[in-house]
């Protein structure tokens, strides 16, 4: 593998920190091995690794996502934006217009990169639709690509203890066996702020994407007002714990929600 190892390189989303490798024509079967990923994140203090690869024909590229726990099979948001970013770094064109299609472990997805400077992107990424929302447990259940319970708090969310109360619903049976991502989101003026205990990471991160997706769906359900982009489309700012901003719009029919985008930042942190 050393002669075809593919280069490391380390994104962030919001503060939610990736180790990405391009593994087209690159020998990266070592990259998918739970000690070697464990390894890595641990090495780059990143909460997951990423691989882009080629893609059957309709897609641009394909995105592998690993939790540090060597756990996969889920979207990650965050992660989507910096793939995109990545991909055009590395001189990736979309196929088709300006947007980018490419395949992850929750289907297709499409982003579209609204500016960037150098080291950093502001991508519109398109996420699944989301049908049923769940009431549960004193807050909401739903899947956005991830298994999500969101959780509205009165209080400053800062006081909240993240890693024991979300690690006490991450664990709880009525998530199992897969469990949840537990995210605590408090009304604020300017919108919603957040903070995500993720399961695989098995603590808090800076940010996550799909759960701030989750948790923009969850506020329109608990009956929070977001802006209106359109008739019948809404969108929803939230602040992440490193204080980053992201948008989530939406339109909402029943319990279904369709044409959802996450915007946001990502920027590479080093090499």
């Amino acid at each position: 593998m050393e002669n075809n190892a593919p280069v490391l390189y380390k994104f962030s989303g919001a503060g939610n920190d990736f180790v990405i490798a391009d593994g087209r024509d690159k020998d990266v079967a070592e990259l998918r091995k739970v000690d070697v990923i464990g390894k890595l994140c641990r090495e780059y203090s990143t909460d997951g690794l990423m691989i882009l690869d080629y893609c059957p024909a309709g897609s641009d590229f394909s995105m592998e996502f690993f939790n540090p726990d060597g756990s996969g099979g889920m979207m990650c948001g965050n992660g989507g934006r910096c793939i995109v970013a990545f991909a055009d770094m590395l001189g990736i064109r979309p196929s088709e217009g300006i947007s980018y299609r490419f395949t992850a472990p929750d289907g297709l997805h499409v982003a579209t990169i609204l500016d960037k400077v150098p080291g950093k992107w502001t991508v519109r990424l398109k996420m699944i639709d989301v049908k049923g929302v769940t009431p549960m447990k004193g807050g909401y259940f739903l899947n956005t690509g991830t298994r999500h319970f969101v959780k509205f708090v009165d209080e400053d969310v800062d006081t909240i203890d993240v890693d024991s109360l979300g690690r006490a619903f991450r664990h709880d049976e009525a998530f199992a066996p897969e469990g949840a991502n537990v995210n605590f989101v408090q009304e604020v003026p300017d919108g919603l702020r957040i903070r995500t205990f993720e399961k695989g990471v098995e603590g808090e991160t800076l940010a996550c994407g799909t759960g701030i997706t989750a948790s923009a769906i969850a506020a329109y359900k608990h009956g929070i007002k977001g802006r209106k982009e359109a008739p019948g489309r809404f969108v929803y700012d939230l602040q992440c714990h490193r204080g980053d901003w992201l948008s989530v719009a939406f339109s909402p029919e029943c319990d279904s929600f369709s044409d959802v985008f996450l915007t946001g930042p990502a920027e590479i942190v080093s090499i």
